[in-house]
């Protein structure tokens, strides 16, 4: 990527974009947010209101009228989204050529699919609240389309995933479940027994087992498995902590969690 910075004056209204509840106020921060999440870019970003915040705010009113056109003919995702990178040299000429025919594979897959891809991408950046957000919807809206259950499964497991994350664990077990139902795989299993002692009592664990009807001797094994696992993170975590205290210590997960959460 080769450009000169702040080629273009800075919007006094920012554009909103809600797939990372962020505001943007230069092109810059736009091709930068575009070339570096291809699989975020949806209507939140290919949309009439795109075209006029450059007009009114940055003062690009030939590219508006370029993506508009393109808008207007229905022409796809990349012929909307390449001008804005033109129009400041922000890519090379093969940066441009890759990227295009990244836009190109995106569009053509099927909407199912395309939403799983943003919803594991903010997982991927952290960003687990949008992710659960967008897990969430897709499920909302879920069609039998041609994907089956393995495909609903991974969304279950990764909507569990992304609640753990949180310290969700009662809507994670509950997603890991859904996911076991539909995909019947031991990892599945194991993520939702292993779940289960984060909130519930001994009792109320031992309920869901005969719930379960699992075997004892896969329980027992998945059991087995977190008290080597839990052994392994206290060990981390008393040489990683140093001096700190446990107020400290509960600064730092206050913060982490802030931070993945976007509050």
């Amino acid at each position: 990527m080769s450009f000169d910075l702040c080629q273009v004056r800075k919007a006094s209204k920012p554009y909103y974009i809600e797939s990372i509840s962020t505001n943007i106020y230069t092109i810059e921060e736009l091709c930068f947010y575009l070339y570096n999440n291809p699989c975020l870019i949806d209507g939140t970003i290919v949309n009439e209101l795109l075209c006029d915040w450059l007009r009114d705010e940055l003062g690009l009113a030939k590219l508006y009228r370029v993506m508009y056109q393109h808008l207007d003919s229905d022409d796809g995702t990349a012929f909307f989204i390449m001008p804005i990178f033109r129009e400041i040299g922000y890519l090379s000429a093969d940066e441009m050529r890759a990227y295009q025919e990244e836009l190109q594979r995106l569009e053509v897959q099927p909407s199912e699919m395309k939403d799983k891809m943003k919803g594991d991408y903010l997982i991927k950046c952290g960003m687990y609240s949008s992710a659960i957000r967008q897990y969430t919807k897709m499920l909302e809206h879920q069609s039998p389309g041609n994907l089956g259950s393995p495909f609903y499964a991974q969304v279950w497991n990764n909507l569990g995933c992304a609640y753990a994350r949180q310290f969700m664990f009662e809507e994670a077990s509950s997603c890991f479940l859904k996911a076991w139902e539909l995909s019947r795989t031991k990892e599945t299993l194991r993520k939702y027994v292993s779940t289960l002692p984060l909130y519930l009592s001994e009792e109320g664990y031992r309920k869901k087992m005969n719930e379960l009807g699992a075997q004892e001797e896969l329980i027992g094994k998945i059991q087995e498995y977190n008290a080597s696992i839990a052994r392994r993170v206290e060990k981390d975590v008393g040489r990683g902590c140093g001096e700190k205290s446990p107020r400290e210590q509960l600064s730092d997960l206050k913060e982490e969690y802030r931070r993945h959460s976007g509050v």
